[in-house]
């Protein structure tokens, strides 16, 4: 075990300083800096009290706050840390080392930087969301990805998907394959590969992987539940879903004008503490054309502008908008195409009766097209499975993927589509915390509603993840502590 400096609460960057290409100076990579990358993404961001009961809340949202994603420091020499593989421990801030490498030329390959890795335990979503967990933890390893991302640029440093590597090739590098290790355990699946530093470097599953040689594993992994129900469907789409190696060709961001950066400013490691998703919203809280369009300009990629360098793929996802209460802005359905060859693509998909008008607003370059002016907060409701919070904000979501033609280049892209997804709601989360608002993703929905709505009618699009914004309403009877009070010692 190693122990992680809690440093999070000195770092000076501001929030304003993320919102363009190389605006933080690259911190070294050393132990107390990977500390607080790991503190403001996949760390703990305070406790909520209820009388006698208390839990945690973390920098990456999850459904239900149920948490089943796990992050893995693979790295080489680094001052204070053995080389290898390393499982972190959010509630202890703590790095357990998995496998030891101490081969020169393992750590060569991870000269300047780190790799962190994400996996999923489905179980801890399976016991209360069913079948409906496998796409919950896909969402999950998007804010996730999103997370890491922005606390890497608070950083000035890269972090960027790997995405060469087959699921085979995570599992053996994490030694989740190992089926002693989990003797008794739930089954963990790996997901996501990503490397972090102040430049990119190729990490390749060829080199990295003989390098390793036979590593010496500690550990075994803990058992969550006494018992648990099997679902057959979840390991059904694992294993259809499973990815194999490839040779991927990065296809490059279009340029876009400098991001305008909201009124105001904070340190970036408050930003990433303070969001929470909304339980309730008050039905009456509206937001300005401005704060929207805002919003908007930051579902937009730009190179080198976090989060969205950290995907390799042009934008696939594509949100449509219940709009309710934006002064300036008629209650309508809107569409925002993230690519401009999506816009001909989506129209041909949908009613040949929606308008499609673009709308003018303070961004030139935000290509908001209103689909048709109407009251739709009724509709938000109904295909978010009845819940009222889609209906109460100032907008609702639905993000509209590119599925077909996705899933024809690999099966795989049905969780690369979902991540994609995930990264548009933690970039939400945080634009609503910036506006004075609050966000929160909506898991179930009615997607055949969805489509009925739009006139979807094949495969061509699917909607994959809602989410809304609006005014909190809080819970006074709860109490929120410290993030890190229990280890204050350290």
């Amino acid at each position: 075990m190693t122990e992680l400096p809690l440093r999070a609460d000195r770092l000076r960057t501001s929030v304003r300083a993320l919102d363009c290409s190389h605006g933080v100076a690259p911190h070294p990579v050393d132990l107390e800096r990977i500390g607080v990358l790991l503190e403001l993404s996949v760390g703990l961001s305070a406790w909520k009290r209820y009388r006698s009961t208390r839990w945690a809340l973390r920098c990456n949202p999850s459904s239900g706050n149920l948490h089943p994603t796990e992050g893995y420091l693979v790295c080489g020499r680094l001052p204070g840390l053995e080389p290898g593989v390393h499982h972190y421990v959010s509630h202890d801030h703590v790095l357990e080392q998995r496998a030891g490498c101490d081969r020169e030329a393992w750590s060569d390959l991870f000269e300047g930087g780190v790799v962190l890795a994400l996996t999923s335990v489905f179980w801890r979503e399976a016991w209360k969301y069913g079948v409906r967990a496998f796409r919950y933890c896909q969402h999950d390893v998007g804010h996730a990805i999103a997370a890491v991302r922005y606390a890497a640029a608070a950083l000035g440093w890269r972090a960027k998907l790997i995405d060469g590597w087959g699921d085979d090739d995570l599992a053996r590098l994490l030694g989740i394959h190992r089926p002693a290790d989990f003797h008794g355990a739930e089954h963990e699946s790996p997901d996501a590969l990503l490397w972090i530093g102040p430049r990119e470097r190729t990490v390749d599953p060829e080199v990295v992987l003989p390098a390793m040689g036979m590593p010496r594993w500690f550990g075994r992994a803990s058992r969550l539940s006494p018992k648990r129900i099997e679902w057959p469907p979840i390991d059904e789409v694992e294993k259809a879903a499973r990815k194999r190696r490839t040779t991927f060709t990065e296809r490059p961001t279009g340029e876009r004008p400098p991001r305008a950066s909201p009124s105001g400013d904070m340190g970036a490691s408050r930003l990433f503490r303070q969001r929470r998703s909304a339980v309730d919203l008050d039905g009456r809280t509206s937001i300005s054309k401005q704060a929207f369009y805002t919003m908007l300009d930051a579902l937009l990629p730009r190179r080198g502008v976090a989060p969205w360098d950290a995907l390799p793929w042009e934008p696939r996802v594509h949100p449509v908008f219940f709009v309710h209460r934006v002064e300036g802005l008629r209650p309508g359905l809107y569409a925002l195409p993230r690519r401009p060859e999506a816009l001909p693509e989506l129209r041909a998909a949908m009613r040949s009766e929606l308008l499609w008008e673009r709308v003018d607003g303070p961004a030139a370059h935000v290509d908001l097209r209103l689909l048709v002016p109407i009251d739709c907060r009724e509709a938000a409701a109904t295909i978010a499975c009845g819940q009222a919070i889609a209906a109460d904000g100032a907008f609702a979501v639905g993000m509209l993927a590119e599925f077909e033609r996705s899933l024809t280049e690999g099966t795989w892209w049905y969780r690369h589509l979902h991540w994609e997804a995930g990264v548009l709601g933690h970039v939400l989360y945080l634009e609503a915390e910036r506006a004075g608002v609050r966000g929160t993703g909506i898991g179930c929905f009615f997607d055949d509603t969805m489509h009925d709505t739009l006139g979807l009618s094949d495969w061509s699009f699917q909607t994959l993840y809602h989410f809304t914004v609006g005014g909190p309403l809080d819970d006074p009877r709860l109490q929120t502590e410290p993030a890190y009070e229990h280890l204050a010692s350290r």
